[in-house]
């Protein structure tokens, strides 16, 4: 009769997890991209902004 090999199972449920953990890391770090990508645009709008106050005031 045939013995388990609980090594394969154990490095399948390792792999497993493994997966798990870096889709749901790749899923937060999208779901945070949005919100630090509009922040750039942001800054870039308030610098537009700044030399055309420092303008109005020579």
């Amino acid at each position: 009769m045939a013995q388990p090999n609980y090594q394969y199972e154990k490095r399948q449920k390792d792999l497993a997890k493994k997966k798990k953990k870096e889709e749901k890391q790749q899923r937060k770090l999208l779901k945070n991209a949005p919100s630090s990508t509009a922040n750039p645009l942001a800054e870039t709008g308030e610098q537009n902004e700044t030399p055309a106050q420092s303008g109005d005031d020579v």
